[in-house]
């Protein structure tokens, strides 16, 4: 899952991933229409909001009697009018301004200059890297009015923004999940993080740039043109400039579609970097502080941290590019509109009441510019985001095919055929692997590191699925069979513990949520973890803390045993069980675990002599194959035997 798997990014793709988000989109179609309805009303008061402001310098401050303007009034506007042409300069003001407190109450207009209409919106702090922008962005919502119609607007929009994003997220998530195990094996969990919590808001955004922000720049940008087409009909330079500063805002964006979609992978490639060190440097914590590690640490993290913000820069050098090229003749097109202006206004071929009218007109139509200038620029943004997220979801999955029967519930023998396995580098790790475990034996799988013994074990379950050979439950296959109902069959304790910031009693309950609570202390006393559970402030309900950081090693893999104890599996695999465990506590548990193998199938991965003496079959593993097996008297009987060797240089190493 690393950035150099991902590929290049084309124009053709973007579009295929902007396409594919509205997938995710599609159960919020009702939200979408009222968004719509909402943006269509909140355009409305623009036409509207400065000619109470000219009404007011042309008839009420210079005293222009209605009628004698250089350019009438539309006929939309002849009634209110011909009503105000009955009062007087005063009354003329009074009505305006009753008329701008409407609008401050509806949709937060006031005044005439560039803070005439107000917008409602919603964000957080946020830095200028990728992470806490789009932390951000999953949260925001905005509103082209305030008031009352703003406050409506933005309610409807932040609801919106929040069920898409955690739609997608949780979707992301759950399908993260179905990944084989093999995975993250050469991949960082922070990565994954990345993706999960900071690349997924790009389908919002990516949305609402195709949806709304068109509908919103350039709807408003051609309802402006009209305007001023329609209300100055002499002088065709204002619509004109008007449509032309639209499209050089949108033209000068073009070409740099593809350099900034690379830009934005970069520097979403950097911020994962710098999540993934994070979440290594707290994980490895105690190994850090152990060695005395801390400046190389964060030294690493240092480096990561600043590249995030550099490669982001980056993005803004683009950004800032763009904004320049377009400016220059933006800026021409408007001052050449306004020089017009000015000199009508001398000629008294429009009022200076018009030239306030032209003012507002063209601060709005600024903001449309610039947001449709933007809106090209976004959508390399999002297009990233998504192909990072997207590109994790495509990984092949555990997913059944359709119609998977369910697995046979094995009752007698489970049994590994001619199995072979390489590693997705090329590295051979079983070959020629035969094995048979029984149900009501112990099977212990014992041998040098390295040699295959979990990679073994994880055939059972089917983490991983081998190249060659079958997996068969009393003769019948199950290589077709469900996921589900497989691994409902197998227990499986890792060598490494694996606790959740829950309590006690939750942690064993994982597996089999409905376990009674004398089947948990059952399990938990088979495991010789009811003692010091019962001596815990709150016993089976004190809170463990994040990773069981409340309890010590031991204490933890005798969490994790239980765990696997109380789940009614007819297959029980503990990987290294023991190795955290004093002498007393492992007998105990060795014994427990011939008590657990009358209903089940045990296998036991060790190390330990003390551990694996007492299983029905030992099976020596090395280079990939079982070499040798038998029982522990069996093996200990030949000479030159592996598995003697193997004992004997553990007895010398314990000596």
């Amino acid at each position: 899952m690393s950035r150099v798997d991902e590929g290049e990014l084309g124009l053709r793709g973007t579009f295929r991933l902007l396409r594919r988000a509205f997938d995710y989109a599609a159960p919020f179609k009702r939200q979408f229409a009222v968004k719509y309805a909402l943006a269509l009303l909140s355009l409305l008061p623009l036409l509207v909001l400065p000619w109470p402001v000219k009404i007011i310098v042309d008839h009420a401050i210079i005293g222009t009697p209605f009628g004698e303007q250089p350019i009438p009034y539309p006929a939309m506007m002849q009634p209110i009018i011909e009503f105000l042409s009955q009062q007087t300069p005063t009354g003329i003001v009074l009505w305006a301004v009753g008329f701008q407190l409407l609008l401050v109450m509806i949709c937060g207009a006031v005044g005439t200059s560039g803070n005439e209409r107000d917008a409602a919106d919603s964000v957080l702090s946020s830095g200028h890297d990728i992470a806490s922008r789009t932390e951000n962005e999953a949260n925001q919502a905005f509103s082209l009015t305030s008031g009352l119609l703003g406050l409506i607007d933005w309610r409807v929009m932040i609801r919106l923004t929040q069920s898409i994003n955690h739609h997608y997220r949780t979707a992301a998530f759950a399908r993260l999940q179905k990944l084989p195990m093999t995975t993250f094996d050469d991949e960082s969990v922070g990565d994954a993080v990345f993706r999960v919590m900071y690349d997924t808001p790009s389908i919002t955004n990516g949305i609402y740039r195709i949806v709304i922000w068109p509908f919103v720049s350039v709807g408003m940008g051609l309802l402006l043109s009209i305007a001023l087409a329609t209300f100055f009909p002499g002088h065709p330079i204002f619509w004109q400039t008007a449509l032309g500063v639209m499209a050089v805002a949108f033209l000068c964006a073009l070409p740099f579609g593809g350099k900034l979609r690379r830009a934005h992978l970069s520097a979403r490639g950097a911020g994962s970097d710098a999540t993934g060190s994070l979440e290594e440097g707290m994980h490895n914590m105690l190994a850090v502080q152990s060695l005395g590690a801390e400046d190389g640490e964060q030294k690493r993290f240092d480096e990561d941290s600043w590249s995030s913000f550099s490669e982001y820069r980056g993005v803004m050098a683009i950004g800032m590019i763009i904004f320049l090229i377009g400016a220059v003749p933006g800026a021409a097109l408007v001052g050449w509109a306004f020089y017009s202006a000015i000199e009508l206004v001398v000629y008294d071929q429009i009022s200076a009441g018009d030239f306030g009218l032209l003012i507002t007109y063209y601060l709005a139509l600024l903001f449309a510019a610039i947001t449709a200038g933007g809106l090209w620029i976004r959508l390399q943004e999002n297009a990233a985001g998504l192909h990072r997220v997207f590109f994790a979801m495509d990984l092949p999955s555990e997913e059944d095919p359709p119609g998977a029967p369910p697995c046979p519930v094995l009752r007698e023998t489970a049994r590994l055929v001619d199995v072979h396995y390489t590693y997705p580098d090329g590295t051979p790790a079983l070959q020629n692997v035969d094995l048979d475990i029984h149900v009501g034996r112990i099977t212990a799988l014992v041998g040098p590191a390295g040699a295959g013994k979990s990679t073994l074990a994880y055939l059972f379950p089917r983490f991983i699925v081998p190249q060659r050979g079958c997996l068969t439950f009393d003769g019948a296959d199950t290589t077709g069979s469900s996921l589900a109902s497989l691994r409902s069959q197998v227990s499986f304790v890792f060598q490494e513990t694996q606790l959740f910031d829950a309590t006690v009693d939750e942690n064993i309950r994982i597996g089999n949520p409905d376990a009674t609570e004398a089947q948990v202390r059952h399990a938990a006393q088979i495991a010789g973890a009811d003692a010091f559970i019962r001596a815990l402030p709150k016993g089976y309900h004190t809170p463990l803390g994040r990773g069981g950081g409340r309890l010590s090693v031991g204490q933890r893999q005798r969490v994790a045993i239980a765990r696997g104890l109380v789940r009614e599996a007819r297959i029980l695999i503990l990987d290294e069980p023991t190795s955290a465990l004093d002498p007393e506590t492992e007998q105990n548990l060795v014994r427990a675990l011939r008590e657990a193998s009358r209903e089940r199938a045990v296998v036991v991965i060790a190390h330990r002599l003390s551990t694996i003496r007492e299983a029905d079959e030992i099976c020596f593993v090395e280079g990939g194959e079982i070499i040798e097996r038998g029982s522990h008297a069996t093996l200990m009987a030949r000479e030159d035997g592996a598995y003697r060797r193997f004992v004997e240089l553990q007895s010398q190493g314990a000596a």
